[in-house]
């Protein structure tokens, strides 16, 4: 049986050497994402930058925004769990502990709101509808990505295949394996592009990329203009 525990966080350390492969796959499509980002992004040493989502954990590909970005001084990060270490890691950045469906910023207070597989944790179509309206809200631009619902593997659970299921199927086989918290809607709700495309503001310009991993599209990007 997979071993779970009761965060998105610290899933795969009870899997001996498997753990440290699924973080050097996830490390390396991350930096690709973000060569990806300052490709379509003018990022000045000016840009006001909010990064929607940072985690108190420490494996080598989280929050990887803030390690990879040249100018901390300029983003505000902002998550659930107390990650204010950031703020001594990369002096002149500021953590803000908040949750990102109800932001406490001003209408465009950021040149760019970014939120790297943060969509897929807010709960049921409604949320995260709801929680990308406020990231539009709050950002000029946004640049978003999640996971592919269709890629054979679900990056999540480790689990081939069963995550094509309907989501009340999968969530039952979750429970089965005994892994309650990614069984729960709030905790997992898959996306699939089409999915993604319906949630987004009518009134935004969407630019859309895939990323590839053994050839199959592993990660949906999504750039919005405001």
């Amino acid at each position: 049986m997979i071993q779970t525990t009761n965060s998105k966080s610290g899933y795969y350390e009870n899997q001996p050497g498997f753990g440290g492969l699924v973080s050097n796959i996830s490390w390396y499509a991350r930096k690709k994402m973000f060569n990806s980002l300052i490709k379509t992004v003018d990022l000045s040493s000016e840009k006001k930058v909010l990064d929607v989502g940072v985690t108190c954990d420490r494996r080598q590909e989280s929050n990887f925004f803030e390690k990879l970005y040249p100018y901390p001084e300029n983003i505000t990060a902002v998550g659930l769990e107390d990650a204010s270490f950031l703020e001594q890691e990369h002096p002149g950045l500021t953590f803000v502990k908040t949750d990102g469906s109800s932001l406490p910023f001003a209408d465009k207070s950021f040149d760019l709101v970014v939120s790297f597989a943060v969509i897929e944790h807010v709960g049921n179509r409604d949320q995260q509808r709801a929680f990308i309206s406020e990231l539009c809200r709050v950002g000029r631009t946004c640049f978003i990505t999640t996971p592919n619902r269709w890629y054979p593997i679900e990056f999540h659970t480790a689990l081939p295949l069963v995550h094509w299921l309907p989501p009340s199927w999968f969530r039952t086989i979750l429970k089965w394996l005994g892994n309650i918290f990614y069984s729960k809607e709030e905790s997992l709700n898959l996306l699939s592009e089409s999915n993604m495309l319906s949630l987004f503001p009518a009134d935004s310009q969407v630019y859309k990329k895939h990323f590839r991993l053994f050839g199959l599209i592993s990660n949906l990007v999504f750039y919005l203009e405001n």
